[in-house]
């Protein structure tokens, strides 16, 4: 994603514009005035950044957190805070529909213009879906904000106090020039071990894709430029042609350097995951409806259906063994050229069927259309739950 800077004076007309509307509705905007709380503006000083900064957030579905990061005078961004997530609804796995309560999981973009000091959730802000991949691969639903009141259908709920803190955050770097704040939303943090555990969902490959932006923050510490081609994000690349978000992917110009380094942690953790998948049993994890983070326990009872919040199942995923090699069959291919070209032919015409296959509906976006099938987001994992029964 491109970061443009607007100059504070932009910034505080948006505001002001806000404001005054949302006074003239309920009188509710001062808590939008609220100031940064003076022990994080301290830890801002320590970590070497200020209010006005630039400011990235990152979203953990599994985790239930919300991290916020500030720019440092370097340009590389620092961990400032988690706040831990009161209440998060549906399941691991993007939004795909109105009305499914799926928590989005992608790359997402806040402007001024997105932030709501009238909200009758204390404070709120938009969180840009369906942004353009979205809506590109027909998925519906909208208004999905990060607001006050531990009550979550869709949305990251955080309590009136968080809010009013991340709110006072995002405030203070949109005064401060910022044009846009990046929100990264994952299904749970990129770990080697989150992935060997979730090798078989569904939903993997979308996830995989997922991984290499954040790789790329892992490793630059600085925002990653977010396009759309082929059905996927592409990051940190230019195109020799124009991006189009169906369409394939046109030649892609990258920073060797990035792309070394980033190639370098990738397979680092591939390792890890394949050595993770010998003892680490693959499962499918299923919410009655979302979570929210341990530390919300005792106060369950605050929450929005809090009978839901029962804890993840976890269904246990069979691995499809190889298929045994005909050593018979490799032995008079080597003898005989007829088979030997023939086996050529059919690889040759396999290999192009695909190539077409894959054009057509790629990996990732038949495992996130999955979650839109005509019997809703959770045909599948009521089925196996059926199963299990």
């Amino acid at each position: 994603m491109e970061h443009r800077i607007l100059k504070p004076a932009a910034v505080a007309v948006a505001f002001a514009g806000l404001s005054l509307s949302a006074c003239q509705d309920s009188g509710l905007s001062h808590r939008s005035l609220a100031p940064v709380p003076p022990e994080t503006l301290a830890k801002m000083a320590q970590l070497g950044t200020t209010k006005d900064a630039p400011m990235l957030i990152r979203a953990y579905k599994k985790e239930a957190e919300l991290e916020i990061w500030k720019q440092g005078a370097d340009g590389n961004y620092i961990h400032l805070k988690t706040f831990p997530m009161c209440r998060w609804s549906g399941q691991l796995g993007p939004k795909t529909q109105e009305g499914d309560r799926q928590v989005p999981e992608g790359f997402y973009s806040i402007t001024p213009a997105q932030m709501n000091p009238n909200s009758s959730y204390y404070l709120s802000f938009n969180v840009g879906y369906p942004n353009q991949l979205d809506r590109a691969l027909g998925h519906t639903g909208g208004t999905i904000m990060v607001h006050g009141a531990c009550s979550s259908a869709g949305c990251f709920s955080m309590t009136d106090a968080q809010i009013a803190e991340i709110y006072a955050i995002a405030r203070s770097s949109f005064d401060g020039g910022q044009r846009a704040i990046q929100m990264q939303s994952y299904p749970f943090r990129m770990t080697a071990e989150n992935l060997a555990k979730h090798r078989l969902d569904a939903n993997i490959g979308f996830w995989k894709n997922l991984k290499e932006g954040n790789d790329v923050f892992e490793v630059t510490k600085q925002e990653p430029q977010v396009a759309f081609c082929g059905r996927r994000y592409v990051f940190n690349a230019t195109a020799s042609g124009a991006m189009d978000p169906i369409s394939a992917c046109p030649a892609l110009k990258r920073d060797p350097e990035l792309v070394a380094s980033v190639s370098a942690k990738a397979a680092k953790d591939d390792e890890k995951i394949a050595e993770l998948s010998q003892s680490v049993k693959p499962v499918r994890v299923v919410y009655e409806d979302g979570g929210q983070h341990p530390s919300f326990a005792s106060k369950a009872g605050e929450a929005s259906r809090p009978e839901a919040l029962t804890g993840p199942t976890e269904i246990a995923l069979e691995e499809k063994p190889a298929r045994p090699v005909d050593k018979s069959a490799q032995q008079l291919a080597t003898k005989s050229p007829v088979v030997t070209m023939a086996a050529a032919k059919a690889a040759a015409q396999s290999h192009e069927a695909s190539t077409v296959v894959r054009a057509l509906a790629p990996e990732h976006h038949r495992e996130m259309s999955a979650l839109a099938d005509e019997n809703g987001p959770t045909a599948s994992i009521k089925k196996a739950l059926n199963a299990k029964k």
